[in-house]
């Protein structure tokens, strides 16, 4: 299937390891031109080297950190002036794992502005571009918390579902122009992220990490974890031409753990 991606230039937050770089390199094979965002530098200029010797696309990296709102405004107004984005994916760094009381005003505040804000402004600063080329992608990770909500996850459960009703509402004002825009969800993916939140899980049972792992993989149908390749390849599709008349949805990739239909 031909998804239509050659020669389209995408921007890829949190590209610097797991799911966004999973999803940078998908992007790449399909002949998509990549600017890789990230805070650490160094791994971004290593992958946009390696993309760029692998599958001859035009990549630069770009240091960003998503918590910092100058930084944000920085990339905004370079997106404004200097870049064409055809493909936006947001994909944020998740906050401490904590309950929904007792958490401090710092981890409120910085989860909201990297989360909720850094997403907000960025998509608005891509849009601008999109709507005079009538042509757009727009896809936004999240988690399956936005259905389903997550023990011990309370700010990200609740932070999340901000971007539910940002990204909704704004599929509704955008698709006469030709832009989409959904969310992809992921279940238990097999990152970083996912062996924190385990030894998390593991401290407060009282059990080891492994065990940990082996109730966490029991509770889903699938009876196994996801792989980042099995993530990126969704991702990929619904930021591609073929799935033109797919917006303002939530996309589950979760091997059946969201009990609800």
């Amino acid at each position: 299937m031909d998804l239509g991606l050659i020669g389209k230039n995408a921007l890829v937050l949190g590209a610097s390891q797991g799911i966004g770089a999973a999803i940078a390199e998908v992007l790449a094979q399909e002949g998509c031109n990549l600017y890789l965002g990230a805070r650490r530098s160094e791994h971004i200029k290593a992958l946009a080297r390696d993309l760029n010797k692998k599958y001859e696309i035009q990549t630069e990296p770009y240091q960003i950190d998503l918590m910092e709102a100058t930084s944000v405004e920085e990339l905004c107004l370079t997106i404004k002036k200097d870049w064409e984005i055809d493909i936006l994916l947001n994909n944020t760094g998740g906050p401490p794992p904590s309950p929904s009381t007792g958490v401090s005003d710092k981890v409120w505040n910085d989860s909201l502005q990297s989360l909720l804000m850094s997403t907000i402004r960025v998509t608005e600063a891509a849009t601008e571009g999109m709507k005079k080329r009538k042509w757009g992608r727009i896809l936004t990770i999240a988690s399956s918390s936005v259905i389903q909500p997550i023990p011990n996850l309370g700010v990200s459960n609740t932070v999340r579902s901000a971007l539910v009703g940002f990204s909704k509402t704004l599929s509704n004002e955008v698709a006469k122009d030709g832009i989409t825009v959904n969310m992809i969800l992921p279940g238990r993916i097999d990152t970083e992220r996912l062996a924190a939140i385990d030894k998390t899980s593991a401290n407060i049972q009282g059990i080891t990490y492994e065990e940990a792992r082996d109730r966490s993989r029991a509770s889903i149908p699938a009876g196994r974890y996801g792989t980042v390749n099995e993530f990126a390849d969704v991702a990929v599709f619904l930021m591609s031409s073929c799935a033109s008349y797919v917006t303002g949805s939530l996309i589950r990739v979760d091997g059946g753990i969201i009990r609800s239909v």
